[in-house]
């Protein structure tokens, strides 16, 4: 049982309100207290007798903390790279010419398939470590790019085993064999549904949490995303879609309908769209950074709030789009390109993020609330949007220093 206290917080953002001056008090992995210093409890029933009692004090020089970022929506799981395919995008090369070039989606498939799981997995690792050390705690990380009942269950039970691994962020799996249809199922469209469908339960027995079916021109439509994700909702995954990425196909209305945990991309959708999505209590998460590296227009992003949508953030990150894993980025990017205030954007990167996965122990500094913390190279949370890229200088996930 461990008691420690962090003080000479300079500024405390908790995810509901600012205090200057602060402390917080942690027992083993949750926070028992947090706020100004000055209404320090002397001793907290069940906890410690009194404070001068702790295991451990740590000074952070006055400087801003929050809670830990959660990224919302990545695809971190795959090998090799598409460097060269966007550099050609850049040139003025279309999508049919890159895929006759041997490049897009499938492309990640062919070399993740052949790569061995000792070097993926080796790569995952070092990539969800930059996670933690920009302060992001938790990250819903996507498998999709094997897209073979084995191949999708293996990048499940890796993501698992790699969270409890030192010094890693909390994983929340998600479930993505409906990316794409395989090249070996070409012309073989029903089957691969019903693959997919049957995969589900067996998703949830390796450790996934959620499924998500890309729902957009040229991967799935909104009646075959129905299908695959009751079928993940009757086997106990919470379901979730890339929606309305390319054109507006319906799938946010589906995402509505089914309840899904978060609707995601939502670049072409209307009003009746976000009245429908924020009337089922669908998080939406939006992702400045491909949408940045895109030629769509960005996502209706204030028109969200006013609805009264939820909003949450991500990286994005994935092989041929966009590479970024600091959601201190995405923080000022969203700032910059949506118009949201700070506030906003560090909300929908904690609290919005943790309303997209469903999880109500994290995205706040509260009492009972799990101590995922992060001290920033700031004194004030504006910082975020003048940095592009703020430094995390110190992490703790669960009340343990992970990164410093």
């Amino acid at each position: 049982m461990t008691v420690r206290l962090l003080t000479n917080i300079g500024r405390l953002w908790t995810g509901t309100d600012v205090s200057s001056n602060a402390a917080i008090l942690i027992h083993d992995d949750r926070i028992v207290w947090a706020g100004p210093a000055a209404d320090l409890p002397s001793s907290v029933p069940g906890v410690i007798d009194d404070i001068v009692d702790v295991d451990h004090v740590e000074n952070l020089g006055g400087g801003l903390v929050t809670p830990g970022l959660i990224d919302a929506h990545s695809h971190p799981v795959y090998a090799g790279n598409r460097w060269a395919e966007l550099a050609m995008r850049t040139s003025g090369s279309t999508y049919s010419e890159i895929a006759a070039a041997g490049g897009g989606v499938n492309s990640t498939i062919t070399v993740t398939r052949g790569t061995d799981p000792w070097t993926l997995c080796n790569g995952v690792r070092e990539r969800l470590r930059r996670w933690i050390e920009d302060g992001t705690t938790t990250v819903e990380a996507k498998t999709g790019y094997h897209l073979t009942r084995d191949g999708e269950l293996a990048d499940i039970r890796m993501l698992r085993s790699l969270e409890s691994e030192p010094a890693m962020p909390r994983i929340h799996p998600t479930f993505l064999a409906a990316h794409v249809l395989p090249p070996e199922y070409f012309g073989r469209r029903r089957d691969y549904i019903e693959a997919v469908r049957q995969w589900a339960a067996d998703a949830v027995a390796a450790g996934a949490d959620s499924m998500d079916v890309y729902c957009d021109e040229g991967h799935f439509t909104p009646e075959e995303a129905r299908v695959l994700l009751y079928a993940g909702k009757r086997a106990g995954l919470k379901a979730r879609m890339h929606a309305c990425a390319n054109e507006r196909t319906g799938a946010a209305q589906v995402a509505a309908e089914l309840g899904c945990a978060s609707a995601d991309i939502l670049t072409h959708v209307t009003d009746e769209d976000i009245k429908a999505l924020a009337h089922a209590g669908v998080t939406a998460t939006v992702c400045p950074g491909s949408a940045l590296n895109s030629d769509r227009p960005p996502a209706p992003v204030r028109a969200m709030l006013d609805h009264g949508l939820t909003l949450a953030l991500g990286t994005d990150h994935n092989p041929g789009q966009c590479g970024i894993t600091s959601m201190p980025l995405v923080i000022g990017l969203a700032v910059a390109m949506f118009g949201l205030s700070v506030t906003e954007a560090l909300r929908a990167a904690t609290l919005g993020g943790a309303a997209a996965l469903r999880l109500g122990d994290r995205g706040t500094l509260a009492p009972g609330m799990l101590a995922d913390i992060v001290l920033w190279d700031a004194d004030h949370e504006g910082a975020f949007a003048w940095a592009f890229g703020l430094r995390a200088l110190r992490v703790w996930r669960g009340g343990t220093p992970v990164h410093h």
